[in-house]
């Protein structure tokens, strides 16, 4: 998944000669927590969040601070063919909410740690009416091939497959996310194969 499949493309963006005043009362109007600080020709000059220009309001009351008095002049950015998993990691490491996309210098959408979130839910098919299953694979006879091909010939239909590994637990878990079925003769097909089941989930 990359990041322009997910990106808002309906930009709404600030000068830096706005008043905090003015960037906020666009936030309110617009639902948006972000502000883009761009110029004239589209080119990002900053970013600014609602939790920026809070923290000077009353200041701003009192003397007259524009955007670019608060605004992040060299914010964290990605490009629109940069992989979500980029974009969520650099979210995640500096604690951010949201990241402006920029091709050649120029803003073209804004992408948010809730666009991150519905895109990996609907990769992981948590939306859809869905059977989880966790197992857990030890030594090398074990493998997620032979976990696969067992669900396959009980006719289960696999949405995702996501690869666990508890702070506690040596062995591989693997979450399997199936088209909703019946879990029992699935379960008893692992088993009988020395498979352990960590849980299910009809």
């Amino acid at each position: 998944m990359i990041v322009r499949h997910w990106m808002t493309t309906r930009v709404v963006t600030t000068a830096k000669e706005a008043s905090v005043q003015d960037a906020l009362k666009l936030m309110k109007r617009h639902s948006i927590r972000h502000l883009p600080v761009v110029q004239s020709d589209g080119t990002l000059d900053g970013w600014v969040t609602d939790a920026d220009l809070r923290s000077v309001l009353i200041a701003s009351m009192l003397e007259d601070l524009r955007v670019e008095d608060v605004m992040v002049r060299q914010p964290i950015t990605v490009r629109p063919d940069d992989s979500l998993e980029t974009a969520a990691r650099l979210a995640l490491e500096n604690r951010i909410g949201g990241l402006p996309v920029v091709d050649d210098s120029k803003i073209v959408g804004v992408i948010t740690v809730v666009d991150m979130l519905s895109a990996f839910i609907s990769m992981l098919g948590l939306m859809q009416s869905s059977s989880r299953l966790d197992v857990k694979l030890v030594g090398p006879k074990q493998s997620l091939d032979s976990v696969t091909r067992l669900l396959q010939k009980q006719g289960a239909e696999i949405i995702s497959v996501c690869h666990v590994r508890p702070t506690d637990a040596q062995e591989a878990v693997y979450s399997f996310r199936l088209k909703k079925c019946s879990m029992e003769p699935i379960i008893g097909s692992l088993k009988e194969e020395g498979i352990e089941v960590v849980s299910a989930e009809v």
